[in-house]
């Protein structure tokens, strides 16, 4: 069931991770980011909610998650399997922890290249 509010940790470049609470739906969560959402699922069923565009479009570096640097605003949300969720308060309590530390970059990152990954592959359909 779609929850209409949702409870998140909230990172802001050079800022520690605040709790609150969103409106879930495309353009409260576009909001929250300054554009077009991406989502990076991460390995504990949570999600990184990004701006999809936020390397093109210049912003700020602001913390690192896995091999990659997120730039600009983003937010940590829980996963029911079909819609985004609130955070339950042991997901809270670790991701604050984890982006209380601001991080510092010198732009000269190879992360913050923005990059496209192309798969591609021989299709040989027939009978």
């Amino acid at each position: 069931m779609k929850e209409n509010m949702i409870k998140v940790i909230k990172v802001e470049v050079g800022q520690p991770p605040v709790t609150k609470e969103i409106e879930n739906t495309l353009t409260g969560l576009q909001k929250e980011v300054e554009g077009n959402i991406e989502c990076v699922y991460l390995n504990d069923g949570c999600i990184a909610v990004i701006n999809e565009e936020g390397k093109l479009n210049g912003m700020q570096p602001n913390r690192r998650i896995g091999a990659d640097i997120i730039c600009g605003p983003f937010f940590i949300c829980g996963d029911d399997g079909e819609n985004f969720a609130s955070l339950p308060e042991d997901e809270i309590q670790k991701y604050s922890l984890r982006f209380e530390p601001t991080e510092a970059f010198t732009g000269e990152e190879p992360e913050l290249e923005p990059r496209c990954e192309v798969i591609g592959f021989d299709f040989h359909g027939g009978m």
